[in-house]
């Protein structure tokens, strides 16, 4: 089976982001005939000369009409190699939101800058945002290189400006790719205007940027979501937890331990839609049976008696604030979605925001407002079983929720207990 990318482009406005995806899904030969003709009549509409293929991922009017991306758009493609997710994020600083919800999902994240302009303070904040969502792989793409005339100088001099700005950041994998999007040079294939660039092109790297251990193997962790009780004559002694592996390998016959109750046991069977495996890991959605019948529901956390998460109700969270309707304020009561399990959450105390454009800490703020991102101290009604967020960001991350609206205006990323 084909191995599945998540990617997320980012990057300033007019960087070129949509007209990459475009150029990416028109050269690999992933746009049907109906939409290149739909994007062909709006170009053509809009009086351009060409197809913008920037229209195939600018898909709300407001988007076409100002010429900017601001909601996340999803689009799916497929090469022999891999398959791929892309969201295509927006630049301005007001949709930092938009970006973080459609990014932390990803295994890479593309930051395009424009060869004329270098790294702006855009740039930066992107890549930022990528470090603090723990995007394991960064590839920064200087776009528009034919508007410099292939410059080798200008890519490597761009190149140095970043390198020494990422250093302050924790980015564990960082590629340098000079391209066209609007030309295809490196997009899909190499490019002979570049013969002086000896890397590979953008797709070549997507297809082969290795993720397989960029998953956490080790902590085995196992939320609840759906307990399959016995409801037939033909399942009469069937009695199975259901849910999707957060991190780990589970074996039958591999010993476990729930909590909170703390009850032991040991696994006899992992099935799937498909049948019966023999191992079950990160992502997979499986049905595990234990031989001892116990006591689970939903939002219990199945994992090993000799590596369990963290289990408070005080955590300290670096969290993104999402909506303009409210502010984030010390003693604010919100509902709290951590992998299954839900709970009420009281922020105890705000210590700082982070300016994500000069990395500067604000001690002196005592609220966060929208898109803005802080560390906070929350305190919650039950234990929530957790692991730091740079462990795994399965178990490490959660949402905040508006009782009265039931809006998620938060998202999480746990830093330890507090």
């Amino acid at each position: 089976m084909a191995e599945l990318l998540r990617f997320a482009t980012a990057g300033s406005v007019d960087d070129g982001k949509s007209t990459l995806i475009g150029r990416l899904l028109f050269d690999s030969k992933s746009i049907f005939e109906d939409q290149l003709a739909s994007m062909a009549d709006a170009s053509q509409r809009m009086g351009l000369g060409g197809t913008n293929l920037a229209l195939l991922t600018d898909g709300l009017r407001a988007e076409r009409e100002q010429g900017i991306t601001i909601d996340v758009a999803y689009r799916y493609f497929a090469t022999p190699r891999r398959k791929f997710i892309i969201a295509d994020t927006p630049g301005h600083v007001q949709y930092t939101r938009n970006m973080v919800t459609g990014a932390s999902t990803a295994d890479l994240a593309i930051v395009l800058i424009d060869a004329r302009k270098g790294v702006l303070e855009q740039s930066r904040r992107h890549a930022f945002i990528a470090s603090l969502l723990r995007i394991p792989h960064l590839v920064l793409a200087v776009n528009k290189m034919d508007l410099v005339d292939y410059d080798q100088g200008r890519f490597e001099e761009i190149v140095d400006e970043f390198r020494s700005f990422a250093a302050k950041l924790d980015v564990t994998d960082l590629t340098f790719i000079p391209l066209s999007a609007l030309e295809g040079d490196n997009v899909v294939t190499r490019s002979a205007n570049m013969d002086w660039y000896e890397g590979s092109s953008l797709l070549h790297h997507l297809e082969s940027v290795h993720i397989a251990s960029d998953r956490n193997l080790i902590d085995a962790r196992f939320p609840v979501q759906y307990v399959l009780r016995p409801h037939s004559e033909e399942f009469h002694d069937y009695r199975g937890y259901a849910g999707r592996v957060a991190a780990g390998v589970f074996k039958p016959g591999d010993e476990v331990m729930v909590l909170p109750s703390g009850f032991g046991s040991t696994i006899a069977s992992i099935d799937t839609f498909d049948g019966p495996v023999d191992e079950a890991f990160a992502p997979m959605s499986v049905t595990i049976r234990l031989t001892d019948e116990i006591d689970v529901s939903r939002g219990d956390m199945i994992c090993r008696p000799q590596n369990q998460p963290i289990a408070s109700q005080d955590l300290e969270a670096m969290v993104c604030w999402l909506t303009e309707a409210s502010s984030l304020t010390p003693r604010t009561k919100l509902g709290i979605k951590h992998t299954t399990r839900s709970a009420r959450a009281m922020v105890t105390g705000i210590h700082y925001r982070l300016d994500i454009n000069t990395l500067h800490r604000d001690e002196s703020v005592a609220t966060l407002s929208l898109n803005e991102i802080g560390r906070v101290s929350l305190r919650t009604t039950q234990p929530l079983f957790f692991d730091e967020y740079r462990r795994s960001r399965e178990t490490g991350s959660f949402i905040l929720i508006d009782e009265a609206t039931n809006a998620t205006v938060g998202a999480g990323m746990i830093l330890g207990e507090s």
